[in-house]
């Protein structure tokens, strides 16, 4: 599912409009997106913690050449499913 299927599944589902969704879900995910660059974890209850993570600097190797190359630090985005949602997938 892309994310308009998504828009006009809410839509349908709670007989809203599709442009009222679509602010909605750009709303929504803009503010996690936010949230997670500030450094904060936000907690939807039954879904999911969407949270920051830290990749530590390694040595790699370039695949084209074979030449060993250091990577850098970073950040990444941390998603832990909730047991709810869990559950859900597990009796599908």
């Amino acid at each position: 599912m892309n994310k308009q299927e998504l828009i006009e599944a809410v839509a349908s589902q709670a007989g809203v409009s599709k442009s009222a969704v679509e602010q909605t879900i750009n709303a929504v995910v803009e503010t996690i997106a936010n949230e997670v660059a500030a450094g904060n974890t936000v907690q939807l209850i039954g879904f999911g913690t969407f949270g920051i993570g830290e990749r530590a600097a390694r040595s790699g190797r370039n695949p084209s050449t074979g030449e060993a190359i250091e990577i850098a630090a970073a950040k990444t985005v941390k998603f832990t499913v909730g047991k709810a949602f869990k559950d859900a997938v597990n009796r599908a």
